[in-house]
């Protein structure tokens, strides 16, 4: 008995045909969403610049607990702004297409192993960021002292309670896909060894 032929892959730079090549172009229905990320980082850039102004300008009227809780702004101000230059750079890279960054000196170390799963667990990573930035301020303005730094936002022990519920759900989330990610790269890390042997 003979052994079966090999199905052999077309060669490289073969063109598409139509559905195909209509089905992969649709990528590029994306550009105008990151460039969309791109408009809203500049606009978290022109806050960033009227909270530190407010907080120049304002430093000396400001006790320390006021002072932290704009800090805590800013804070949160980057974190928002690193999410959105992940989701921009890592998911273009993924899903629509190539950067071309290796070996420029600014390219992102995350970048060079970046893959949808990586990308989720970075991206839960930075939420939870986030979230606990929110939290630690809410607890201080919870604490009668945002009232002080001039907001009026007022937080009930439910609200607060609810916060802290979601910042956990936030947390096991992220712990579930780690998790999920991990078993998946151990089955393709046995089927590979199998295929092996």
């Amino acid at each position: 008995m003979s052994p079966t032929p090999k199905t052999s892959l077309p060669p490289r730079g073969t063109p598409l045909r139509p559905l195909p090549m209509l089905i992969f172009g649709s990528r590029w229905l994306q550009l105008p969403l990151y460039i969309g990320l791109i408009v809203a980082q500049g606009v978290y850039v022109v806050l960033f610049l009227k909270e530190l102004w407010h907080l120049i300008t304002h430093a000396t009227d400001f006790n320390e607990q006021q002072i932290m809780l704009v800090v805590l702004g800013l804070i949160d101000v980057v974190m928002i702004s690193n999410l959105l230059v992940m989701v921009i750079v890592g998911g273009y890279e993924t899903f629509v297409s190539r950067l071309n960054l290796e070996g420029h000196p600014d390219e992102p170390e995350w970048l060079s192993h970046v893959n949808a799963s990586v990308l989720k667990i970075k991206l839960a990573m930075a939420i939870i960021g986030i979230s606990s930035i929110h939290l630690l301020r809410t607890f201080i303005e919870a604490g009668n002292l945002g009232a002080a730094a001039g907001r009026t936002t007022t937080y009930t022990e439910t609200g607060v309670m609810w916060q802290t519920i979601i910042h956990g759900l936030f947390i096991l989330s992220a712990i579930g896909i780690a998790f999920v990610d991990k078993l998946s790269n151990d089955s393709m890390q046995n089927a590979h060894q199998g295929a092996k042997h």
